[in-house]
């Protein structure tokens, strides 16, 4: 996501001096727009760059960033202007600065593979070449990271959807009940032809979403919105009801579903809410009346 950025509107010294250590993961980054007091309003964002000469000096906290702490950039909106998203501009900083500090390892019910954390900057100095694009610039360029991070939480929901409905279709092959297996029941041989066919729905339109983002379509900032807000809630109910059809033994932590659940649930959350999702969309629609 945040190599996306620094491709699309960094200057041909960033890209060089970043991107080729970020493609092959020698370096990896964060992407750094929530605060402590700014999540779905994040122009609202207070984080400060005030200019000095050559350098910005970042004062500030970042609040559920992930990989925080085991990053090696970050991309930094801060306020270098007045309020409102025309005065968000977005820095490069690398982790080693002189100021960067975290908070704890936030304790999460799931995504544990990776730690989230507060990151704190305390009169960070940043060169001014590490501007990414131009000052008040930073808002828009935020968003438009967003649209791929949005396709890549809805894929993640793909992924665990999918390996719950295959693992869901074993147990209930396995499973018996009343002298038949779990399958053999109407009820549930319908059930997981709903739970396919969200599935089969969900993955049509994250490729749709994905492919009008690579072609820059106009559609593409409400397919990306409509695409998470699709997958990830719809997604979330495969998971859920694979949970269920395992009965007691899907809340053991011995079955894979049971972590399925626990990391997906905060797909309706990252990268923007359902509920924001719900905004986009419909903005997009009543600007065409």
């Amino acid at each position: 996501m945040v190599n996306k950025m620094i491709d699309t509107f960094g200057t041909p010294e960033q890209r060089e001096k970043f991107c080729n250590e970020l493609c092959t993961m020698d370096k990896i980054a964060s992407y750094c727009l929530t605060e402590p007091g700014s999540g779905s309003d994040a122009a609202a964002l207070v984080t400060n760059a005030k200019k000095e000469g050559g350098k910005y000096i970042v004062n500030g906290s970042k609040a559920f960033i992930s990989g925080a702490g085991s990053t090696d950039l970050l991309v930094v909106m801060t306020r270098t202007g007045g309020k409102g998203p025309k005065g968000v501009s977005a820095l490069i900083i690398d982790t080693a600065f002189p100021g960067v500090s975290y908070g704890q390892k936030e304790k999460k019910i799931g995504w544990n593979n990776q730690p989230t954390r507060v990151v704190n900057f305390d009169d960070v100095e940043v060169p001014c070449e590490n501007l990414l694009g131009n000052e008040g610039q930073g808002f828009n360029l935020a968003m438009h990271g967003l649209n791929g991070g949005r396709i890549n939480i809805a894929s993640c929901s793909l992924g665990a959807a999918q390996q719950s409905i295959e693992d869901v279709l074993q147990y209930t092959n396995d499973r018996k009940a009343f002298n038949a297996p779990l399958n053999s029941n109407q009820h549930v041989q319908f059930k997981l032809a709903e739970m396919a066919t969200s599935l089969t729905t969900s993955r049509l339109i994250v490729r749709q979403a994905a492919r009008a983002l690579d072609n820059n379509e106009p559609n593409a900032v409400s397919l990306c919105a409509m695409c998470k807000l699709y997958a990830t809630e719809h997604l979330f109910k495969v998971i859920d009801d694979a949970l269920q059809l395992h009965g007691g033994y899907g809340y053991l932590k011995s079955y894979p579903v049971n972590q399925f659940w626990r990391d997906t649930r905060v797909n309706r959350i990252l990268e923007g809410t359902s509920e924001v999702m719900h905004m986009l969309v419909a903005r997009d629609l009543l600007k065409h009346l």
